[in-house]
């Protein structure tokens, strides 16, 4: 991976700064972008780990703008469900590693473009720097062609 260069103006937005939420590195194809949240004392909850709803947000934008991105202007994509499981507390940095291959864009470009519509699911781990699980998230995209027409 290399240094995040196009993507660097994500780090200015407000609400990551908010909580401390940083993106380190995107893959030069942008397929893959990772994040990080230090520990600090405005993003810890009443007991001193990481706040739920930070480790919630540091995975909220990602697997949509990969696909946002690599799919162009032609297509629209939204967020539509997402989950979390709190596996372990968060006391110390924390990364999430977003990745979605060459091979599944097609596919769900091929699913927009034939069908009209597609709902890609994807996962993603919270992991501390001990390698521990602190969450695991699930997130369903929608993902259409603007310019969809039904066949008749």
């Amino acid at each position: 991976m290399a240094k995040i260069e196009r993507f660097k103006k994500i780090n200015w937005y407000p609400p990551l700064i908010g909580a401390g939420i940083r993106v380190i590195e995107t893959a030069p194809d942008f397929t893959a972008i990772t994040v990080e949240m230090k520990l600090r004392w405005w993003n810890r909850n009443v007991v001193g780990t990481q706040f739920g709803g930070s480790l919630y947000m540091m995975c909220d934008p990602f697997f949509m703008a990969i696909l946002m991105t690599k799919l162009g202007r032609g297509y629209i994509v939204w967020d539509k469900a997402a989950s979390i499981r709190f596996l372990k507390p968060g006391r110390k940095t924390v990364r999430a590693h977003f990745h979605i291959p060459l091979q599944e864009i097609s596919r769900v470009k091929l699913m927009a473009d034939t069908d009209g519509k597609c709902e890609p699911e994807y996962e993603v781990d919270v992991v501390d720097t001990d390698g521990v699980i602190v969450a695991s998230v699930h997130k369903t995209l929608y993902v259409r062609r603007k310019d969809f027409q039904k066949p008749v």
